[in-house]
Order: structure tokens, then C-alpha cells, then sequence
């Protein structure tokens, strides 16, 4: 699979991750964004809580990696945080291995 199919792979699984506080899903929001993959399948991308001391981000977090997980061609996934109070924490917690 091409780098552009795999990232529109992903970004289409991410439709189905919704917010539960908005009902809305997070690449409506921008919440996951910088999406990049090399060549082996390995991913980079942001995400940015809808606030600076969002009550869910680690859950939210959680269900967008596990998301961005099962697509196939997925290998790894390094994601940087932006934009929240405890972001290097966040970062530490799911950036380990699941």
C-alpha cells in the first residue's frame, strides 16, 4: 500500500473515533493532525486536545492509537502531543509500547 492510501486508510478509521463529550468524530474536530508514514509503515502524527485541560484526553488518546492500530500496514506509531496541560506525560503514557 502506497504512503497516501495508508494515511487515507487511517484518517478514514478515525471517522469512527468520536468524542464523547462533542458527538463528534476527531478528524471533524482536528484533533489528530501532521499524519506521516515512511516506507514500512511506520506513523507520526499529532494529537491535540480540544483544550488545554481536557478532561479525556488520555482515554481519547488511547482510543485514537488503538485506532490508528488496527489498519493494516500500520507498523508503529509515534504521536506527539500539543496543546495539553500534562503533554510530555500524555506522550510517555502512549507512545509505550501496547
Amino acid at each position: 500500500m502506497s504512503n497516501k492510501k495508508l494515511i487515507e486508510a487511517v484518517i478514514e478509521r478515525l471517522r469512527n473515533v468520536i468524542d464523547p463529550e462533542t458527538h463528534v468524530d476527531v478528524v471533524r474536530m482536528r484533533l489528530v493532525e501532521k499524519l506521516k508514514v515512511d516506507d514500512i509503515g511506520n506513523m507520526t502524527y499529532t494529537f491535540r486536545p480540544s483544550s488545554f485541560v481536557c478532561p479525556i484526553a488520555v482515554s481519547l488518546a488511547m482510543d485514537i492509537k488503538n485506532a490508528v492500530a488496527e489498519v493494516p500496514g500500520v507498523a508503529s506509531q509515534k504521536i506527539a502531543v500539543d496543546g495539553y496541560m500534562a503533554a510530555e506525560n500524555l506522550e510517555e503514557l502512549i507512545n509505550q509500547e501496547i
